[in-house]
């Protein structure tokens, strides 16, 4: 990628849906170049009044649940039987150590692949100001731009992860296994809080009966929740991706939750608080690049944490003091 990139004719090219267009921006994006980054900023605002049209679903589950053969059976259901183009962002917040898992997902998601009216990307946590959080929201734009008309954000494991991505999606599916004992203790009740359908896959064969019970757990668990500001009611499905079973309802839900929340304005009020969200943690990322960037503070920072470690001085005194730096060299600019 080279700094004199044409953000006008990439503009263009992805509003025409063109896919290598696509990807191009979203390397740029993710890009930690001074130059790229403004350059970034310049084509999202170009392209913002052509985004929020998708749908945003937030898909995450447990280890062996089954979790890409589900996205890539819903990604094919929507497409040949309702039309629709669709995204898939994977993101996985050790990437930076690990490359993540989307290389492994592609392979798996070999028919979805193929399909024209489909896109599959890594939205890795590496990168500029936010990581995962600030990149995802910003290939949401360039993929809603694009025309996708749905927009799956795959997460890895069960943690903090879901927690960023519940924050940038409209709706959010919890994958579990059957047998509902050992993991209705197991998982963190924030993360079954988050959910908007709690799917219960591989509910097939001699697990059917398990699958069932667990649904029955999860449905009776509701009530040990907090209700959601939207109102609606946690949905627990039963599906088999493996055999496409129980595909249709999800994607039923899925538009139902669309209509509904569209029409009494939780959709838009929700998306609006993100953004301040997102605001908030953008000014959080360009003070960390500030003493990053400055040779006193960064040095400073060393020292105080250097001293944090021995036990001289405590986190409190240590914040206190570099704050105080930085307002120095912010009021001598």
């Amino acid at each position: 990628m080279t700094d004199t990139l044409n953000i006008v004719a990439l503009k263009e090219e992805i509003l025409k849906g063109n896919k290598v267009a696509l990807a191009k921006a979203i390397t740029l994006v993710e890009s930690n170049k001074p130059s790229h980054r403004q350059m970034a900023d310049n084509l999202i605002n170009a392209l913002l009044p052509y985004s929020g049209n998708s749908l945003r679903i937030g898909i995450t589950g447990v280890p062996g649940v089954g979790k890409s053969t589900f996205i890539e059976v819903l990604g094919i259901g929507l497409i040949e039987k309702y039309n629709k183009k669709v995204a898939v962002l994977a993101i996985d917040p050790s990437s930076n150590l690990s490359g993540g898992s989307i290389l492994g997902d592609k392979t798996r998601m070999n028919v979805l692949s193929t399909k024209s009216e489909a896109f599959i990307r890594p939205s890795p946590s590496r990168g500029f100001l936010g990581g995962v959080a600030h990149h995802t929201r910003e290939t949401i734009v360039l993929c809603e731009a694009a025309g996708f008309d749905y927009i799956l954000v795959e997460t890895v494991g069960v943690g903090q992860s879901e927690v960023a991505v519940s924050a940038m999606v409209d709706v959010f599916v919890l994958l579990m296994l059957p047998g509902a004992g050992d993991e209705l203790q197991g998982i963190k009740r924030g993360i079954m809080e988050l959910a908007d359908i709690l799917v219960i896959n591989k509910a097939e064969g001699e697990l059917l009966n398990k699958a069932k019970e667990a649904a029955q757990n999860y449905q009776m668990a509701q009530h040990l929740f907090p209700n959601k500001s939207n109102n609606w009611i946690t949905q627990v499905v039963l599906t088999s991706a493996l055999n496409n079973e129980g595909i249709e309802y999800v994607i039923s839900l899925l538009e139902k939750f669309k209509t509904v929340n569209t029409e009494n304005g939780s959709i838009q009020s929700e998306r609006s608080r993100q953004n301040l969200s997102s605001f908030n943690e953008l000014i959080r990322g360009l003070i960390e690049k500030v003493i990053q960037e400055q040779l006193v503070l960064s040095q400073l920072r060393i020292e105080l944490e250097s001293k944090i470690e021995q036990g001289i001085i405590n986190p409190y005194e240590a914040a206190n003091l570099l704050v105080n730096q930085l307002k120095v060299i912010l009021k001598n600019s």
